[in-house]
């Protein structure tokens, strides 16, 4: 996919790069704290429960879980794992 960017400044296209490319930057750091610190949550509940966090994911959105409450907090830490993991994923893919 590509797309163009448009910027109304009066800085230089090199002063603007360097700026993007700083932020895109600090965004995949931030990224990657988030992917390890889901990892590590869904780590712990996989190890207590048994059960994987994609099998987790998939049963709690199927109703196959009954006592929901006792395992929002994996469903949550999963959905944020899955959605840092795909950020982390599309910034990477941003080229100049």
């Amino acid at each position: 996919m590509s797309f163009t960017l448009n910027i109304e400044t009066d800085f230089s296209s090199q002063e603007v790069t360097e700026a993007i490319r700083s932020a895109l930057e600090h965004e995949k750091h931030v990224a990657r704290y988030k992917i390890k610190r889901y990892s590590t949550i869904c780590n712990e509940f996989e190890t207590r429960f048994g059960l994987s966090s994609a099998e987790l994911r998939r049963n709690f959105e199927n109703g196959e879980i009954t006592n929901k409450s006792n395992f929002f907090d994996w469903y949550a830490a999963k959905r944020e794992l899955d959605h840092w993991n795909k950020r982390l994923e599309i910034l990477s893919g941003v080229s100049f």
